[in-house]
């Protein structure tokens, strides 16, 4: 079952229409999915900080669709890479496309805000750099939006996939 809702796109209707076209190409490709693995789920579709958002959710339990998070969200990123790629060959354009499963990156975003608001708040006293352990681009991405909140700033060192983020002093 595919349900949409948007929020207005600051670039205008033809970044809102592309990104519409997006979930709705991604939607179609999970709903597929979701039948070849015989598992119960509604895909739920959005556009948030210009980029098509589509999640999968249950209301009979998440624990089917955990299967489809996997081990630290590992099955999550491949399906999430597998969806913007079904979305290329549709539109020939490169996708940004974020995947959520029952709600485990929304939870996650909660957590990695936390821990990037404690890591200032430790550098605020300390005065010295704090480095945070390897992370995912979208891991790393939500640590430095929390830092920026709290009014430092942070890099990200290291090699994928040991990439991690240093907090930094003001």
């Amino acid at each position: 079952m595919t349900e949409g809702t948007t929020s207005a796109a600051p670039e205008g209707s033809d970044t809102l229409t592309r990104l519409e076209q997006e979930g709705e190409i991604a939607a179609d490709y999970l709903e597929g999915l979701l039948d070849i693995v015989d598992l119960d789920g509604d895909i739920d579709m959005d556009v948030e900080a210009d980029r098509a958002a589509v999640s999968i959710v249950s209301d009979a339990g998440s624990r089917d669709l955990q299967k489809l998070v996997g081990r630290d969200g590992e099955v999550l990123e491949a399906l999430q890479e597998l969806t913007r790629l079904a979305v290329h060959r549709e539109t020939g354009d490169r996708s940004r496309l974020m995947l959520d499963i029952a709600g485990y990156r929304a939870k996650k975003r909660a957590e990695l805000s936390e821990l990037g608001a404690k890591a200032a708040s430790e550098v605020k006293s300390l005065g010295e750099p704090v480095k945070l352990d390897p992370m995912t681009p979208f891991e790393r991405k939500v640590v430095h939006d929390a830092v920026k909140a709290a009014g430092l700033r942070s890099e990200s060192e290291g090699e994928e996939p040991q990439r991690f983020v240093v907090v930094l002093p003001a």
